[in-house]
């Protein structure tokens, strides 16, 4: 029998950004995740990006109108899958591997994310084959669904 690993620390990081940076190769400007919450090994996952009026690409999209980007929403949902995998694994960056987003299916925008949003991303493993991994993938503000999407990543080695 597979013994699960929760963690939840309501109110506390399960991982800070510190920690975050060792399960992502991403870094500023494309770094998505702020925090985590809630990670269930071989499970879920749930963790947050703070958006702030500072970020670059508000400059363009839009100036007066500012949103956050829609491929960035889905990026960020990757970005927790990819940890949640990594962890899963028991596997970083470092140890010579990487999570490629090879794919996503049933993606679905259901409204703007802004700035002063506090967007809370959760993925769910829906199967692993041959180091190719399928999440479920949700991103809200306020309990209100922004974005869904099932999500393919990879694990390959760096060569």
């Amino acid at each position: 029998m597979e013994t699960v690993v929760v963690y939840k620390k309501t109110g506390i990081n399960v991982m800070d950004v510190k920690e975050i940076r060792q399960y992502l190769p991403h870094r500023y400007p494309f770094l998505l995740v702020d925090r985590i919450t809630d990670l269930t090994l071989g499970s879920a996952i749930v963790g947050y990006k703070n958006v702030t009026i500072n970020e670059p690409f508000f400059n363009g999209h839009f100036p007066d109108q500012p949103v956050m980007p829609g491929v960035l929403i889905v990026e960020a949902m990757a970005q927790v899958a990819g940890i949640l995998g990594f962890k899963t694994m028991n596997k970083k960056p470092q140890d010579g591997s990487i999570y490629y987003f090879v794919g996503c299916d049933k993606l679905r925008f259901k409204r703007p994310v802004v700035p002063g949003d506090q967007l809370q991303l959760e993925a769910v493993i829906v199967s692993e084959k041959r180091g190719i991994w399928k999440f479920s993938c949700r991103a809200s503000t306020d309990d209100k669904l922004v974005a869904e999407a099932t999500i393919l990543c990879a694990d390959r080695k760096i060569a």
